[in-house]
């Protein structure tokens, strides 16, 4: 794998400690916004993020991958989200990176590198654990960074997104 896991590890509780940061710029009365009528609420984005994350790293270490149990866990993950109000959500996705500690710590190098198959393509699980996981929180991240702008916070700015800080809290010459 090109990252260690405590890199990985560490991009991971980045994400989320950005995400957090997001999170806490939500407006609780513009939670229901949403660009067009058939995409996720402010809210919903959000719920999502609590399951979909830890359900895509359970079935990467799981040995093997099983659809049913993956299936079964964003299911249940999908149905206590939905009835997380703003805080719970911001809890519930602060623990993650224990999570993360926890599992990928007692993953070896030689697992992270053998190859699984997930959802009809093959790769290393270090590969989906970039690719399905660290990636979809920048994305998810960048689509809440959008919505909240869309939603009356104009003030926010790229350091928030990607720094996870007002920019009047950015170091002078960082």
């Amino acid at each position: 794998m090109v990252l260690t896991k405590d890199e990985l590890i560490g991009a991971l509780q980045r994400e989320v400690d950005i995400l957090l940061h997001l999170a806490s710029k939500a407006d609780p009365f513009k939670l229901d916004y949403r660009p067009t009528p058939k995409q996720r609420s402010t809210l919903e984005l959000l719920q999502y993020m609590v399951y979909m994350p830890p359900t895509h790293l359970h079935g990467i270490v799981a040995e093997p991958f099983d659809m049913d149990a993956w299936r079964e866990q964003w299911e249940s993950g999908e149905a206590a989200a939905k009835a997380m109000n703003l805080e719970e959500i911001k809890e519930a996705i602060g623990k993650q990176p224990g999570l993360y500690r926890e599992l990928l710590n007692s993953c070896s190098d030689s697992f992270l590198r053998s190859e699984i198959e997930i959802f009809g393509a093959k790769a290393s699980r270090g590969s989906w654990l970039v690719g399905l996981v660290l990636c979809h929180y920048v994305a998810y991240r960048m689509q809440l960074f959008l919505y909240l702008k869309a939603s009356g916070r104009e003030e926010l700015s790229t350091a928030n997104l990607w720094m996870g800080v007002d920019a009047d809290q950015i170091p002078a010459g960082a």
